[in-house]
């Protein structure tokens, strides 16, 4: 397959609609951000989606992942071409099942052309953001065993360089946006990393028998169901005090955490109920409960009060799992 040729409106194009194949949910959220920062986080998005396609990929062995890994890290870094790491990535993943995934390797170059027409503060958070995750996955590719994390340190590690940083990057993000949010952000940074720590334990526990099944657990060993609950449950409550530090002006950003937010809240809440469950299909919401969320946080975004309530009523199991 030839190379995509340069064209930023086309380039955009190919963003918004790969966007929507590798991922319903982002595909929701992503374009209720302003534009500038719509462009970059869903970027961000795609290049994240390329550093899990490398992990998600069963046969291959922890040193080829680590060494494809090391090759995007280059391309991204401008540390060599980007050719370097696509035609390799391709011929390793030869038996991998997601075209779309594979046809977002292929795309590796228009997903950085694009990068590189953000801003050069953008760019550096984005930079930073994959290395941390590309490193970090890299060291943890060692340590997929079907008995799970050494510890709650290690999980909580590893839920930090897969998703904890994305909050940090958000928050970047946000705050090259928005001076009024960078002041109120201040001195509390680690809610942005609670933020995508509670989005990540969410996956986590749903998609916990998927990974069982192929001999992997990346929930930490000897550590109840009701005790990650728990600990999610409190990560989610950090997440409440980081989107009600969003200024209220700032609707779209409000809307996109919210809705991330709402989704990982509701979830968790099915896992609670569920005591077993075989499948992570047994606890997806339903595209009404979606839509209906959706159009609920358009009017709720805005007003705390509402936020406040939609988070007690919706975490009502997890708030009693939590309690002494």
């Amino acid at each position: 397959m030839n190379s995509p040729k340069e064209n930023p409106n086309a380039d955009l194009a190919y963003q918004k609609t790969i966007l929507g194949s590798v991922s319903r949910t982002f595909a929701l959220t992503i374009p209720l951000l302003p534009p500038t920062i719509e462009k970059v986080v869903g970027n961000t998005y795609l290049l994240c989606r390329i550093v899990d396609t490398i992990e998600d990929a069963a046969d291959l062995s922890p040193s080829s992942k680590q060494a494809l890994s090391k090759l995007f890290l280059d391309a991204v870094l401008e540390k060599s071409p980007v050719n370097t790491f696509v035609d390799p990535c391709l011929s390793a993943l030869k038996n991998y099942g997601n075209q779309d995934e594979l046809d977002l390797i292929i795309h590796t170059p228009t997903v950085l052309r694009i990068l590189h027409t953000c801003s050069i503060k953008d760019q550096a958070a984005v930079s930073r953001c994959v290395s941390i995750m590309s490193d970090g996955m890299s060291h943890f590719h060692n340590k997929q065993t079907q008995a799970g994390l050494k510890d709650l340190q290690e999980f909580e590690q590893y839920c930090y360089v897969v998703a904890g940083v994305v909050g940090e990057l958000l928050t970047t993000i946000f705050s090259n946006h928005s001076p009024q949010f960078a002041q109120r952000i201040q001195g509390k940074e680690d809610l942005a990393i609670a933020f995508g720590q509670a989005l990540q334990m969410t996956n986590i526990l749903k998609d916990s028998p998927e990974d069982q099944a192929r001999g992997v657990s990346w929930k930490p060993a000897n550590v109840s169901q009701t005790e990650l609950l728990c600990i999610a449950y409190q990560k989610l409550e950090e997440s409440l005090r980081y989107i009600l530090l969003i200024p209220k002006q700032e609707i779209g950003i409000r809307q996109f955490c919210f809705l991330a937010f709402g989704l990982a809240c509701m979830t968790l809440s099915k896992i609670a109920n569920h005591k077993q469950f075989t499948h992570k299909d047994e606890l997806k919401l339903s595209r009404h409960t979606v839509m209906a969320f959706y159009s609920f946080t358009k009017i709720a975004a805005g007003n705390d009060t509402l936020i406040k309530a939609f988070f007690s009523l919706s975490t009502r199991l997890l708030r009693k799992l939590s309690q002494p």
